[in-house]
């Protein structure tokens, strides 16, 4: 993996806990190696459980954010994740077309799962459209990635069917998460030229962040020089075992514990 002068940036939401959004991904990324950078998005109210309100900064907050940041210099990867709103979703669109030589993973968040909205409804129907052909990984979950290609996901060949429509629609590789597929879970990557099926076991807790998580550890391979099927290969396997060291929060949910997590070995 590079030194760790080399920085990577979540354009993503404030969680006071910590639990996801940027102060995860930042955690994810100085693990793998990286200077971890943020321009944030919104705040939320909330605990590991619970989100109870999102407070949306202006998209022009997000860019003076981010132009801040060229000053010390241009990060070597980009991860989107919570928006709020659809002048953020425009604003981390031009963010990413300004950085086309660089791996860009986009997490759609639409939605926590306490059920609070997390990107207005105008941002998820324009979500693909506003990011077509400005990112090279989008990693939606079974619900996410149902709302964009419109279509009911129940199975295997669903999410097949999923992951095509939505990188055809999106221009952009997709890797729809099956964590909640009936069965042995399994992750389905689309990359317009065929498809890499990736099983995992299931593990029973209930951690926050682990979307957040795992397109993170997408960006840190693919910026260490990882291929796009190793890197997600790699961080698959790093967010399971994540999930299974897993500390309790208290109160009936998990907590990633990163400093016990082994980073992926070198090439």
């Amino acid at each position: 993996m590079p030194e760790r002068k080399s920085p990577l940036l979540s354009l993503a939401g404030f969680d006071p806990s910590g639990g996801a959004g940027a102060l995860l991904d930042v955690r994810v990324f100085e693990r793998l190696g990286f200077r971890g950078w943020a321009a944030l998005t919104a705040v939320t109210i909330q605990n590991p459980r619970r989100v109870s309100g999102v407070v949306p900064l202006p998209a022009r907050t997000l860019d003076a954010q981010y132009r801040a940041l060229l000053v010390a210099g241009r990060p070597a990867g980009i991860k989107v994740g919570m928006l709020a709103t659809s002048a953020n979703l425009k604003a981390a669109a031009r963010i990413l077309g300004e950085n086309g030589r660089i791996p860009r993973v986009v997490d759609p968040v639409f939605q926590s799962s306490s059920g609070a909205s997390l990107l207005d409804g105008r941002g998820i129907s324009r979500f693909l459209a506003v990011l077509e052909g400005k990112a090279t990984l989008v990693t939606p979950n079974l619900e996410e990635a149902s709302i964009l290609s419109k279509r009911e996901i129940r199975t295997l060949e669903d999410m097949k069917a999923a992951a095509r429509a939505i990188h055809d629609s999106g221009r952009m590789a997709c890797l729809v998460t099956g964590g909640h597929l009936k069965g042995r879970p399994a992750d389905v990557l689309f990359d317009g030229a065929g498809y890499a099926v990736f099983e995992h076991p299931r593990i029973g807790k209930n951690v926050h962040g682990t979307g957040c998580f795992l397109s993170s550890a997408v960006l840190g391979c693919l910026a260490g020089g990882r291929d796009l099927k190793t890197a997600c290969r790699l961080a698959i396997g790093l967010t399971v075992r994540a999930i299974g060291m897993a500390v309790p929060d208290g109160r009936g949910r998990f907590i990633f514990d990163l400093e016990k997590l082994p980073a992926p070995r070198r090439r």
